[in-house]
């Protein structure tokens, strides 16, 4: 069954609060700078690592879920950054997979996922054009902003189709680059390795090592982006 928040898009249930340590609740050490992470389940893999990985470094938050694709981070956004949830010195944040997703209502894979007769989320331009409000908000909050690439599609996955990965991070790499974010590329640091690091086959999620992998990119990525002086070390 799917994990609402973990592998569905939305706020985690109380349970996977309580037994998922990327929903741990965060207590702030003041005297170090606050992260916030925004993504779909490949974050919610990594977030436990990176924070472990950033302990003495940085106070590691994110959002309480699933950010599934950008239209819905579009409809959170405002919730994510509200003032009572305070503020950030640097945010990691990612979409795509679930752009690029097909379904279909009468699929029977989890999801619904259809790449022959389901219909495609966003396409690429609207991906694009969703980032671009994305991009637009978070650089309101002043926050030093990180883009992730979206991982590799396998071979053999229902809803997505091999390749698409790659439009989808050039329609990405293009807003980026137009508002000169910076970039975490996670898909060149699984590049051919979801045969040993995909959970299993056809599946975009990663097994235990290859969380592990992602969390400490994603941790030396926050480490060298963080305003100067600000890092806890």
């Amino acid at each position: 069954m799917a994990q609402k928040g973990v592998t569905t898009p939305g706020e985690a249930s109380k349970k996977d609060r309580k037994t998922n340590p990327a929903f741990a609740k965060s207590v702030d050490d003041p005297a170090l700078p606050r992260v916030l992470i925004i993504g779909d389940s490949i974050s919610i893999g990594y977030t436990a690592g990176a924070r472990e990985n950033l302990k003495g470094v940085a106070n590691v938050h994110r959002v309480p879920g699933n950010a599934g694709h950008t239209g819905m981070g579009i409809t959170n956004l405002d919730k994510w950054l509200h003032k009572k949830n305070g503020s950030w010195e640097l945010i990691h944040f990612n979409w795509g997979l679930w752009d690029l997703c097909y379904r279909h209502p009468e699929s029977k894979n989890q999801g619904k996922r259809d790449k022959v007769r389901g219909t495609l989320t966003h396409s690429p331009e609207k991906y694009a054009a969703n980032l671009e409000t994305i991009v637009k908000r978070l650089k309101e909050t002043g926050a030093t902003l990180v883009f992730a690439t979206t991982t590799p599609v396998p071979a053999g996955e229902f809803g997505r189709k091999v390749g698409d990965d790659k439009i989808y991070n050039d329609a990405a790499l293009a807003v980026m680059k137009k508002h000169g974010i910076k970039v975490n590329d996670l898909h060149a640091v699984m590049a051919g390795k979801m045969n040993k690091f995909g959970k299993k086959p056809g599946d975009v999620h990663f097994t235990t090592e290859g969380s592990a992998l992602l969390a400490e990119a994603v941790a030396k990525e926050i480490r060298k982006n963080l305003p100067k002086g600000e890092a806890g070390k």
